[in-house]
């Protein structure tokens, strides 16, 4: 059979796009383009009304009463850290299993990322790690939790919640309260998503950082209810019942 005859039977390749962000516009441009128009009439670009919009309902969505928009993700975090005075000196406890944001914002804050491996099942930070770390690795001096290697505070965890599923953070925010731990959620991989008390990704620490690209991984929405009583948004961020500093 001649190579012609051959590449006449191959049956036809199809290609299937990993992620169709056309089609996704598509469905919702007859909402997003008179809005647009709107804001190219006006000409104001920062702030104003469709951001106070925004900031509200991502605050409502995320049960929390408060939610500030910023330019991305990453500064989300930048802003988080900086807000609650992490910076030289101080650890922050993280997974490697993230995008570089999550460790790179930590140390342009000026603190060290300390990783904790994943849990198997979830790929999301593996609360057993972290307690293992906390107890064989610091100890208390004056008040404080301190890396006996690095001599270095541990303040802070960043548990990162992936694939549209929260990090276990029953086990992880009861690590904090023992051990006197702020909590910032990297939530950008898992708007929407509930952990198994039912709490929103983004409502449970501190601070909650989310991201609106539009390959991030988002869970459906399910009823809330009792919102927080402080929150601070990071594309969108949130918080819980304790207030920030």
């Amino acid at each position: 059979m001649s190579q012609h005859a051959k590449s006449a039977q191959s049956p036809p390749r199809l290609t299937v796009p990993l992620l169709d962000l056309k089609r996704q516009y598509q469905a919702l441009a007859a909402e997003i383009v008179p809005i647009v128009e709107n804001i190219f009439v006006n000409q104001q670009f920062i702030l104003g009304r469709y951001v106070l919009e925004f900031e509200q309902a991502a605050a409502a969505y995320c049960n929390c009463a408060h939610a500030i928009g910023v330019s991305s993700g990453t500064d989300a975090l930048l802003l988080a850290l900086m807000s609650l005075g992490l910076g030289s000196g101080d650890e922050v406890i993280t997974t490697p299993h993230t995008f570089f944001a999550t460790a790179g914002t930590i140390a342009r804050a000026g603190a060290r990322p300390v990783f904790c491996d994943i849990e198997a099942r979830s790929f999301n930070i593996d609360p057993a790690a972290v307690r293992e770390f906390l107890q064989r690795q610091c100890e208390r001096r004056g008040g404080k939790l301190i890396n006996r290697r690095s001599g270095a505070q541990v303040r802070a965890l960043m548990p990162v919640h992936l694939y549209g599923q929260c990090a276990d953070m029953g086990q992880l925010l009861a690590l904090a309260r023992e051990f006197d731990l702020l909590v910032i959620e990297d939530a950008a991989q898992a708007i929407g998503a509930d952990d198994a008390a039912g709490r929103r990704a983004g409502s449970m620490g501190q601070i909650g950082c989310l991201s609106f690209f539009p390959m991030r991984a988002c869970a459906p929405p399910r009823t809330r209810s009792s919102p927080s009583a402080c929150g601070y948004c990071a594309c969108t961020a949130a918080s819980p019942s304790t207030t920030t500093p």
